[in-house]
């Protein structure tokens, strides 16, 4: 599995104001703007390691996922979420020639923790010997911060002034209300019987 990220949030999506404002910090300044730089470099910094926690996509990108084969032959998990739009799917044989999916054979199931491509039919297409599939798609609560979950823009406040507050600290440790504010949006993972 081979999972890339082929768009990135804009700087314009970012809350830094909402940080300056978190930190309290004053405006009108000359330097303001490094300042905000500063800002943005921490929030892209505490976004990341929020989604990486929890596995949600908070501010909408653009992925594409590239895989050897199905996972099962009638479904395949996606592994981030929320996913919005499946855009397209496409087999690549063993030369690299493309062939795109019919989007009639697939549909996309939403779930806020295990979004999964569906077969319409019995199964999805089949992945083509010593080939690949490819699934692009976008993932995030939306593009405009204020469509992230009010307790994920606030773990991403605390983290991001964690790193301004103790910029020359690497070790510092996880703030102690972020592990609360992402606890609801952990995958839950079940196992048949057994202990984990």
């Amino acid at each position: 599995m081979n999972l890339k990220e082929t768009s990135t949030v804009a700087e314009a999506a970012l809350p830094v104001a909402a940080l300056r404002e978190h930190l309290r910090l004053g405006a009108g300044f000359a330097d303001e703007a490094s300042a905000d730089a500063l800002l943005a470099r921490y929030l892209r910094a505490a976004i990341a390691v929020i989604e990486a926690r929890c596995g949600k996509v908070l501010l909408a990108r653009d992925h594409q996922l590239s895989l050897r084969g199905w996972r099962w032959p009638e479904a395949q998990a996606l592994p981030l979420a929320p996913v919005s739009v499946v855009a397209s799917v496409t087999l690549r044989d063993a030369a690299g020639a493309a062939v795109l999916v019919d989007p009639a054979l697939w549909r996309l199931a939403e779930d806020m923790h295990r979004p999964q491509l569906i077969a319409t039919g019995a199964t999805l297409p089949a992945v083509p010997p010593n080939g690949s599939v490819e699934i692009a798609f976008t993932a995030g609560f939306g593009a405009a911060w204020e469509a992230v979950p009010a307790d994920l823009r606030q773990a991403v406040l605390l983290l991001a002034a964690q790193y301004f507050e103790h910029r020359s600290d690497a070790q510092a440790a996880l703030p102690a209300g972020v592990p609360a504010l992402v606890a609801r949006w952990m995958p839950l993972r079940l196992t048949a019987g057994g202990h984990r």
